[in-house]
């Protein structure tokens, strides 16, 4: 067998075998077949797509190329939740610890900026002193003690899966359906979650466009899913736009405590409860997600999910007087401002330019070898709808060094569309689809 000849047979449009797939996910991983074969391959798929089978054997040849979070002793439920990438998606962060505070343990891989969105390792690594590289045992002990642990993947933990996220996202094949199926579920198993919820991003800042596009990647997951024993929950969500008011790794870490606090944007706070009512359901704690929502939000009242945080961040290395010290303040030094160019309404401002213009910030990555800034992005201070007077403050945008300032403002520039009209309200959820 020769990884040249599954190339062929994948770019003529063919369905591969699971012994193939086994073959060239074992000798990607292995060594023997090289990055340039293993983009190739990458991007025939991009091109003809995989059959169901072929989207699960791969899947399961990417779990097997390493080890599994060994959860035994534990007592679960264990649920996770996963977005396929968006612009100011902090939701992970408020959620997990959320969820944990409603008695449900929230194991969760998480992955670095992807193109055009932001990481949730990113966000974390930017708390001072905060580790996201846990062995088994911190993660088995976070989990224990406070009901979630965030760690990102290790060397031995589905390695075929880091090396080709990170070769997706410099090879423009990240929005392929097989791909990100196979990537989201090969982590999520391995980490040992029992039942997963999907929050599948729809729109301009989304990787998929239309909701075609979203409903087909949510049925892969959520059909894989199932054949992998797991229940699984989809929810399609808009992103038109930026979730929130701040796109940037540590702004996104303060709007994570003013949600825990109960007093985060509209929309990031509607998501995270939703979500986290879907997460026990799918736990067995709560018969639907209106009863979920309910007890969501008693933890928030209550403060105590606020307190998981909280201790997560010291047991995962990170500086809570240091958090607190730069919390509003730590801001880079090279600085412009987005202002309205006309009177009217916010109509839209759209969600990918601003990821766009958020990578040339520093807040993402060009290459696998780029760094990304924690003090760096945009802070906005009028969102859709709201009503703007000509020179309004629309954004504050901060930035790695003083060349990128006028580039990034340029495509925020172009991301803002003010109209005479009072914008209509357009849902947040689209759709839900379960496998249960």
């Amino acid at each position: 067998m020769r990884a040249v000849d599954i190339i062929l047979k994948k770019r003529s449009g063919l369905s591969l075998s699971k012994a193939e797939i086994e073959f060239f996910i074992q000798g990607y991983v292995g060594g023997s077949i090289p990055d340039y074969q293993a983009s190739a391959l990458l991007m025939a798929i991009y091109f003809n797509g995989m059959e169901a089978s072929e989207t699960a054997s791969l899947t399961t040849a990417m779990l097997d190329s390493g080890e599994r979070m060994d959860l035994s002793g534990l007592t679960g439920p264990f649920v996770d939740k996963h977005s396929t990438g968006g612009v100011g998606d902090k939701i992970s962060l408020p959620l997990a610890p959320l969820v944990a505070a409603c008695g449900v343990m929230v194991p969760m891989m998480s992955g670095r900026a992807l193109g055009h969105t932001g990481g949730t390792l990113d966000k974390l690594e930017s708390i001072p002193g905060y580790r996201t590289d846990l062995d088994q045992i911190a993660f088995r002990e976070g989990l224990s003690a406070e009901g979630f642990a965030m760690t990102g993947q290790s060397a031995r933990v589905v390695p075929a899966d880091k090396k080709l996220y990170a070769l997706r996202d410099v090879t423009a094949t990240v929005e392929s359906v097989p791909l990100i199926t196979a990537s989201i579920l090969s982590k999520k198993v391995a980490e040992g979650a029992d039942s997963l919820v999907f929050d599948v991003k729809c729109g301009p800042g989304a990787f998929m466009k239309t909701k075609a596009q979203a409903r087909a990647l949510a049925e892969s997951l959520v059909k894989t899913g199932g054949s992998m024993g797991k229940k699984v929950v989809a929810l399609i969500t808009d992103m038109t736009e930026p979730l929130g008011r701040s796109v940037g790794n540590f702004f996104e870490i303060e709007e994570t405590l003013d949600c825990l606090e109960g007093r985060g944007p509209a929309d990031v706070m509607a998501l995270t409860l939703r979500l986290g009512a879907w997460m026990l359901v799918a736990a067995g704690k709560t018969p639907d997600p209106e009863q979920g929502e309910i007890l969501c939000r008693k933890a928030l009242s209550s403060g105590k999910a606020l307190d998981l945080f909280y201790k997560n961040v010291n047991r995962q290395g990170g500086d809570l007087q240091r958090l607190a010290k730069l919390r509003g303040t730590y801001r880079s030094a090279h600085s412009t401002e987005l202002r309205a160019p006309s009177s009217g309404y916010i109509a839209s401002i759209d969600a990918y330019a601003v990821g766009l213009a958020s990578v040339i910030l520093g807040v993402g990555r060009n290459t696998t070898a780029d760094t990304v800034r924690p003090d760096v992005g945009f802070i906005f201070n009028r969102k859709k709808g709201d009503a703007v007077q000509q020179g309004d403050l629309i954004a504050s945008i901060f930035g790695k060094d003083q060349a990128c300032l006028g580039p990034a403002l340029d495509m925020a520039t172009r991301a803002l569309k003010i109209t005479t009209q009072v914008p209509g309200e357009s849902p947040l959820v689209l759709e839900e689809l379960s496998n249960s």
